[in-house]
């Protein structure tokens, strides 16, 4: 059965909690690309299983090695890696607000991986970065580059959705780095695309604005990486008239990529 069905059959026969864990963590096996499951009940006990699994299968140090590491390796390590950051306990108003945890999506070794600041409300119902209008809208940079969405890895700097869509606090980003090191340790990007203030400083540890930021390339562990606005700014009634900078941006990185720049 799939997860869809899984759940369905079990959210009626548990406790709220445990139909919670469970949920989440099926969200993180999606997350790694499972899509389907062996059809048996789903107990309980699947939660207490995927508890155990990630207290007994902790982060490997940043910085350990992993070019040694398959496909087939390196995709089990982001199942385990979203499995922990699904009952990860750090942020204390953060845990008690979201509705579950938003890892990540796309292939592993992709040219590409955008970066934004964290879930909206949207993606925290979903566990998908970048589905709402903000996340449209980078659906159309991404088509107008010449790519699909499904070439490119998509994630946050934090995990969790901020009350009210606010800007995570240095803390809380600070919670996060360790996760996001690793999960771009074994995504392995060839270029790095940060979206916005937040996503760019924290990044690249910096506190210069996204103004200064934009238009040249900086160095995130030997990853080029190229800043620009965050497509919520471009929304109307916010500045949509920094489309054409956002543009200009995705042709220097195209350029730097190797790949044809569309209309030129």
């Amino acid at each position: 059965m799939n997860e869809n069905e899984a759940m369905s059959e079990q959210s009626d026969a548990m406790p709220a909690d445990a139909a919670r864990q469970v949920r989440q963590h099926l969200d993180s096996l999606r997350a790694a690309g499972v899509m389907w499951l062996p059809s048996q009940p789903l107990a309980v006990e699947s939660a207490t299983v995927a508890e155990t699994t990630v207290q007994s299968s902790p982060i490997p140090a940043i910085g350990e090695p992993v070019s040694s590491n398959g496909v087939e390796k390196r995709r089990s390590e982001l199942l385990v890696l979203a499995e922990r950051i699904a009952s990860c306990q750090r942020c204390t108003e953060l845990v008690v607000s979201r509705s579950r945890t938003v890892f990540g999506v796309g292939p592993l070794d992709p040219e590409l991986c955008f970066v934004g600041e964290a879930p909206g409300a949207t993606e925290d119902q979903r566990g998908e970065p970048f589905v709402g209008e903000a996340g449209q809208l980078l659906d159309r940079i991404i088509a107008a580059c010449g790519m699909k969405r499904e070439e490119v890895y998509i994630c946050n700097i934090c995990k969790c959705r901020p009350p009210g869509n606010r800007v995570p606090t240095t803390q809380e980003a600070g919670n996060c780095r360790e996760y996001l090191e690793r999960q771009l340790e074994l995504v392995r990007p060839r270029f790095l695309c940060a979206l916005g203030a937040c996503a760019a400083q924290n990044l690249l540890g910096t506190t210069e604005g996204i103004g200064k930021l934009r238009g040249r390339f900086h160095d995130f562990k030997g990853i080029p990486v190229l800043c620009t606005y965050h497509p919520a700014y471009l929304l109307p009634g916010r500045s949509p008239q920094k489309k054409r900078e956002v543009w200009d941006d995705m042709k220097r990185l195209l350029e730097r990529m190797g790949r044809p720049i569309p209309g030129r």
